[in-house]
């Protein structure tokens, strides 16, 4: 996982995520893996849910929470990959073969990256999110 300088944002709405998810594409415009670290009901998939409509996703974006991963088209037909490792153990994720996911060139935005850390790829993203004073804080 990359050891870049961390950028600290705080937010007090859903919406500012859009901002500063422009900024985390923009620092890391090369990287394709992001792995999302936080405590349940800390804003991660709304998060991804921002990124995602920056990248041009048409469709509903939803929780892959029981589906592992969800597949969203871009409006170039790029792929956009989106995990939750909350319910998965790692014999589970190489029967779905995450390598050809994390590997594909495409984004795959991570929710529970804690639990597949010894998997993530080296050049892996890290987003920490935590709530501070009834504010998210979002680092990377």
């Amino acid at each position: 996982m990359t050891k870049d300088a961390v950028d600290i944002y705080r937010c007090k709405t859903v919406d500012e995520l859009e901002k500063i998810g422009q900024r985390l594409l923009e620092k890391h415009y090369n990287k394709k893996v992001f792995a999302f670290f936080g405590e349940m009901g800390v804003g991660k998939t709304s998060f991804v849910k921002a990124l995602c409509r920056l990248l041009g996703a048409e469709e509903s974006i939803t929780s892959p929470t029981f589906s592992i991963v969800n597949e969203y088209k871009t409006r170039n037909n790029n792929s956009l990959y989106h995990f939750d490792m909350y319910r998965i153990n790692a014999d589970e994720l190489f029967d779905i073969g995450y390598e050809e996911y994390f590997f594909s060139g495409n984004y795959c935005f991570i929710e529970w990256a804690d639990k597949i850390k010894h998997l993530l790829p080296e050049e892996t993203v890290v987003v920490e999110m935590k709530e501070v004073d009834r504010e998210r804080v979002v680092l990377f």
